[in-house]
């Protein structure tokens, strides 16, 4: 398989779909591997280390994606990326479609066959590609909300650990899942005051075993998550429905009740965000302030650390890249369910239900689109 790795063009998005190691390995396994030139410069991935990977270098995306049988992003496709898409191509990549219509119908006009990372599941019902992003996202979450919380970005002057004689901030994380679990992991760290809210009871024991006494875990209803919110310096967004958008779990109504100078970050918004108020920032301008409540909503956080965040992502997504090569992308994805819940969009059809549901459009079943070829 001939297989395409353009340069990311999403606003400060430094990362590369395969490193040269992962390129080492695919083509050990007989494959072709175009990289656009310059796709890893910024992350100390030179030219030089893909060409000596065994990978060929093109002088832009367009030949990348005209040479390709297979895209590897790590973004979803930007809208001139989209137009290069064709029906016997796939792309393998982020997509986060259910908050996004205009993509969703670039691609399925394209004809490509789209195959997200964050829906790809795994035996026990993990999504095993979205993880490495959450663990670097939770972690980021608390350091970039601690610098937010600093009274020149607007913040309410509270420094999380406190010192001596002085009480620590308090963090509410909203959901327990990766994300939720890896931000508890830094606040403890920091020495912050952690309160973590989630609607599994069988989540929040997991975490009450991890973490003892130094987290406090309440069950996630209405009137629990609106008192924890009030008190508040930090606010994690870390709900997720896998492939939905997802449900706003503070009011627009309800942020002028929040502490002047507290700080919202809202990991989840690539899924369309945890909060009302939530609109997708970038890396360029992060922040913005409304009812005197410092809103962080960049939609790509690893971004901000994009060598951890590529190696990450590599480690988890190689096997799957291998498996599309060696097999072609139909019998791949006709051979492992779990990688056929990755599959959102095939020939113009929606195959994702929470996709589908977003936007008003019928699913199909994809098992039943991949056997119907041409």
């Amino acid at each position: 398989m001939r297989i395409g790795v353009p340069r990311e063009i999403k606003n400060h998005e430094y990362r590369v779909g395969l490193t040269p190691g992962s390129v080492r390995e695919i083509v050990a396994h007989g494959h072709q591997i175009i990289v656009e030139k310059g796709a890893g410069q910024a992350i100390g991935l030179s030219d030089e280390l893909y060409r000596a990977a065994g990978a060929e270098l093109a002088d832009s995306a367009t030949e990348v994606f005209a040479q390709a049988e297979l895209i590897v992003k790590v973004k979803e496709p930007q809208a001139e990326e989209c137009r290069l898409l064709r029906p016997d191509q796939a792309v393998f990549t982020y997509l986060h479609l259910a908050p996004d219509r205009r993509q969703t119908e670039l691609l399925m006009a394209s004809g490509v066959t789209a195959i997200a990372y964050e829906t790809v599941s795994d035996a026990g019902g993990r999504l095993p590609l979205l993880a490495p992003m959450s663990e670097v996202a939770g972690r980021m979450s608390i350091q970039v909300g601690a610098a937010c919380l600093e009274k020149p970005k607007g913040g309410s002057g509270v420094l999380l650990g406190g010192v001596p004689g002085v009480a620590p901030g308090k963090v509410v994380i909203l959901g327990a899942g990766v994300v939720g679990a890896n931000a508890a992991m830094i606040a403890v760290g920091m020495g912050a005051e952690v309160t973590v809210i989630n609607r599994s009871l069988d989540r929040l024991r997991w975490l009450d075993e991890h973490f003892g006494n130094r987290i406090k875990t309440l069950l996630a209803t209405g009137e629990a998550i609106e008192t924890s919110l009030l008190d508040a310096d930090l606010i994690i967004g870390a709900a997720l429905i896998p492939g939905a958008t997802t449900p706003h779990l503070l009011r627009r109504e309800q942020l002028r009740q929040l502490r002047p100078g507290s700080v919202l970050v809202d990991v989840a918004i690539d899924q369309g965000g945890c909060f009302e108020s939530s609109r997708p920032t970038t890396h360029a301008e992060p922040t913005y302030i409304v009812d005197d409540v410092v809103h962080y909503c960049v939609a790509n956080m690893p971004g901000a650390v994009p060598r951890t965040s590529t190696f990450a992502l590599n480690n988890a997504t190689l096997p799957f890249v291998l498996a599309i090569a060696d097999k072609g992308w139909r019998q791949a994805l006709l051979d492992d369910r779990h990688l056929r819940d990755g599959l959102n969009i095939h020939q113009g059809k929606v195959t994702c239900p929470a996709v589908a549901a977003a936007h008003g459009f019928a699913a199909v079943d994809p098992e039943k689109v991949l056997k119907m070829k041409g």
